[in-house]
């Protein structure tokens, strides 16, 4: 269910990036960072693997603007 979750908001975080628009893609990763560091606390995701997502995710929203 974890899992499925931070799919889910990493998923809008992609839709976010993919209309263009900065503002919506920042407010998409801002929600998606702390349920991807949730799942790292709960033993879903390694903890490595979610800093490179949020790191290439960031990178690009701040390619949009």
């Amino acid at each position: 269910m974890r899992r499925s979750r931070i799919r889910t908001f990493l998923r809008k975080v992609e839709e976010a990036i993919a209309t263009g628009d900065q503002t919506v893609a920042i407010a998409a990763l801002r929600a998606a960072q702390p349920e991807l560091m949730r799942g790292v606390t709960k033993g879903v995701v390694h903890k490595n693997t979610a800093a490179r997502k949020m790191s290439r995710l960031s990178a690009r929203v701040k390619a949009i603007g």
